[in-house]
This record gives structure tokens, sequence and C-alpha cells, in this order.
């Protein structure tokens, strides 16, 4: 029998046996895999606006143009992206061992600590080398951290969620990301907007990095009164009492490579059209156009917002329509944003640039917001952690992280953004390829994808499984 057909059966009571799921218990659970992930997000994102705008003048002052100084800063921010699927195989291994709950409240005091002592560094013109050097020290521990949060975040409401729904609600720690990224351009806007530029270069942006150690103090007590879904916990008893049961990271790179290659494409184009957007756009506008900061920022926020709002929406349209037709959708639209986006730039009218950006953004949610499910659905529960983390987190190393420094050498090289939208339609064909030979997985149950994963490598299956 296929997992397919399996799903179709109704399984016990419980976490991911049917849809009769305690409502007010799981919002517990999405509000608290959110906040988390609104703190963790809020400092990443931090990062990769201060790169654009703070951390050239600030760590790499000396570089010949200002945009080998974005460069620069872009490489460090690239050493977070690095770092990312190395925590995500550590805390993957973690959390699929000991569960998802104690794994991301190590995560997010790690990211706390980097983040805030980021906002101690003196600057170049201090200690001179000292100051890159350390800045890099901090982004990979930061980085390293948020590669184990993502997995667990999702995977805590995934595994919590009815099957007919997994889509809407699994969408919710996805939408916690433009908060994160929300508050950290709020706090950077504020103090560009309150400050004169050589204040704000010289100390203001420190503010919003120090800021970070208030929210993880909230974000850790809230991530204390999270529980472990239940069929994990039926999971990990059957590995500790089938000795034969292995799990993790090289268990799921041995029995499953194609779904994990399969997380990496879907992965891809979404990856590097959110970079695209967020991040390279500021470098394009500052540096043609030498667009006003403040007005950047403003634009992201805007667009921020309806992100935010759009992400929960699209994946209650993969619980109706189906993962795969909403995704290859995101993969279509995508593929032609920059090539309207850029000339809409070319106007300087800051509603026009509004509009690009929360476009793009919006095409980014018809990819993003069903990640977690269809990833989720992809691997057993004895190793889901390892598997969407490898599958996420790989792939920022050659996507997100490289997206606006190629970006960036693009237009220096030919002083075009047309290259950079090309960049990013072929991004979005490796997707859409991806998409077309995925299953579709609407509705499954994840007991049936553990019965299946029992039933396919000999192993007892796990309690409660039908």
């Amino acid at each position: 029998m296929s997992v397919n057909q399996r799903s179709t059966q109704p399984g016990p009571q419980g976490s991911s046996g049917h849809d009769r799921t305690d409502e007010s218990g799981l919002k517990k659970v999405v509000a608290a895999s959110m906040v988390g992930t609104v703190v963790e997000w809020y400092e990443f994102f931090l990062y990769a606006t201060a790169a654009t705008l703070v951390f050239a003048v600030v760590f790499f002052p000396n570089a010949a143009t200002p945009l080998d100084g974005i460069i620069a800063a872009f490489l460090t921010y690239a050493v977070g992206f690095i770092a990312r699927p190395l925590g995500g195989i550590f805390f993957g291994q973690i959390g699929d061992k000991l569960g998802r709950k104690h794994t991301l409240q190590v995560t997010i005091i790690l990211v706390g600590v980097a983040t805030f002592l980021m906002g101690c560094l003196p600057g170049f013109n201090t200690i001179g080398y000292w100051a890159p050097a350390l800045l890099v020290v901090l982004r990979f521990v930061q980085g390293f951290a948020v590669g184990g949060e993502w997995g667990g975040a999702v995977l805590l409401v995934a595994e919590h969620s009815p099957n007919k729904s997994r889509g809407f609600w699994a969408s919710w720690p996805q939408a916690a990301v433009p908060v994160g990224n929300l508050l950290a351009t709020v706090v950077l806007l504020t103090m560009s907007f309150i400050l004169p530029e050589d204040e704000f270069l010289a100390w203001g942006w420190r503010v919003a990095f120090w800021l970070s150690a208030v929210i993880v103090v909230i974000g850790y007590y809230i991530r204390t009164h999270v529980s472990e879904a239940p069929i994990f916990l039926e999971a990990r008893e059957q590995v500790e009492r089938e000795k034969s049961i292995n799990y993790g990271v090289l268990e799921v790179v041995k029995k499953y490579p194609k779904g994990i290659l399969g997380a990496m494409g879907l992965r891809f184009a979404e990856n590097i059209l959110y970079y695209i957007i967020v991040s390279f756009s500021i470098v394009y506008l500052k540096t043609v156009h030498e667009y006003d900061t403040s007005q950047l920022l403003l634009a992201l926020l805007i667009a921020h917002v309806v992100h935010f709002l759009v992400i929960p929406q699209v994946g209650r349209l993969s619980d109706r329509f189906g993962r795969k037709p909403v995704y290859l959708a995101g993969a279509i639209l995508g593929a032609t944003w920059a090539f309207f986006a850029f000339p809409m730039f070319d106007t300087q009218n800051p509603v026009i640039i509004i509009l690009a950006v929360t476009i793009g953004l919006c095409f980014h949610a018809l990819m993003y917001a069903g990640q977690p499910a269809i990833m989720a659905e992809m691997f057993p529960t004895r190793m889901r952690y390892s598997g969407v983390s490898l599958g996420y987190q790989v792939t920022s190393i050659i996507a997100g992280s490289m997206a606006p420094i190629i970006a960036t050498a693009i237009l220096q090289e030919t002083g075009s953004w047309v290259g950079v939208a090309l960049y990013v339609l072929g991004a979005c064909v490796v997707t859409g390829i991806a998409v077309v030979t995925l299953r579709e997985t609407k509705g499954i149950s994840l007991r049936d994808v553990d019965a299946a994963d029992a039933e396919r490598h000999g192993i007892p299956v796990p309690n409660g499984t039908a």
C-alpha cells in the first residue's frame, strides 16, 4: 500500500492521527514557536540590513569603492549561511534524539548572545582587523544557532497539526520570519529617522542589536511552556526500546537522499528570490539611484506587513488545492518578478518601489508558506528534524548566502539589472523542475509516513500508528 493510499485512512486519536485536534492547545504551540522564531530571525535579518547600511562603513572602511565594501560585508553575512547547515546537522541530531523543545531553547540563547555581542564590537578604526575578524566569529555562532532553529520550530507545529490543515498551521512559523524582519526594520528605521547619519553610524545601529537581549528572554520563557507532539514521543520511545532502529543525520542521508535533494530544489529559488528582494534591492537603489535610506526601510516595512498577512492564507491554499500547484505558481511568478521590478525601482517613485517589493514578497509567499508541511511530509518522525534541516539549510549556502554577492557582482560588472533578472529566472526554473518531480502529499497522515517507513525498511511499526 502506498503512502498516499494510507493517508486516506483514519488514524488513532492524537497528533497527526486525524483532524480532531485540540485547537486551543495547537494555538499555544503555534504562538510559542512563532515568538521564538521572531526573535531569532529579528537578529538574523538585523545583520542583513546592517551589512548593507552600516558594516561596509564601520568594519570595511578601506574598500576601494562603496560596492567593494558592501561585497565585503556580504561575505561576512555569507558566513552565517555556511554555518547554518552545520547547525542544522548538529541540532537536527539532538532534536531527533532529545526533542524539539529543548533544542529550541538552546538555539534561542545562542543566537541572542551572539547578536548582543555584535552590538558591542568596536569598529575597524578602533581595533583594526580584529573588528571584522570578531564579527565573522559572532556571525558564525549566530548562523550555527539559526541552523537548528527553523527545523525545530516548524516541526513542533507540523507534528501537532491536523492532517487536513497542516499547511495552514505550519505556515505560521514562516509568517514569523517577516515579523522578525519587520521588527529589525522598525528599529533601524526609527534610529535612522531620529539620528543624523554620523551618529547612526557611530552608535545608533548598535541599539537594535542590544535590544535582542530583551526579546530573547521573552522568547525563551515562552518556549519553556511548549510540549512535544505525541507522535514524536512515540517515535523516541520506539528508538530507545528498539536499539536496532537508527535516527538522525546519517540515517536520513542513507535512507532518504531523494527527499533531501527534493527539499533542496524547493528551497533554491525561494531563498534566492527572497534575498534579492530584501537585500539586493537596497544595494541597487542606494548605489544606482542614491535613494534615501529611511525611504528604503519604510518600503521594506510595508512589504513585510503584507508578507506576514499573506503567508498563512497561502498555507490555507496549499491545504485546499495541493502543495504542488501553489508552489509551482510561486516559481513561475517569481521568475517574472525581476524583469518588471527593476524598471519600477528605476522610476524612484516611493509608491511604485513599495509596490515592486510587496509583489515580490507575495510571489515568494507562494513558495515559502508551504515549505514546512511539504518537507515534514517527506520524512518519517525518527529522522524528520535532520531531514528538513539538511534540505533547508544546506541550500542556503549556494542560494541565499550567495544571492546578494552574485547580484552585486553582476551589477558592478555590467552596470545593469538584466543579468540579475536572468539569475533569478534560472533559479526559478530549477525549483519548478523540483516541484514537478515531487509527489503530492496534501492531507497525508504523518503516522502513515512512519508506517510506510517501517514497512520499507523492515522495522517495527511505531506505537499508535495505523
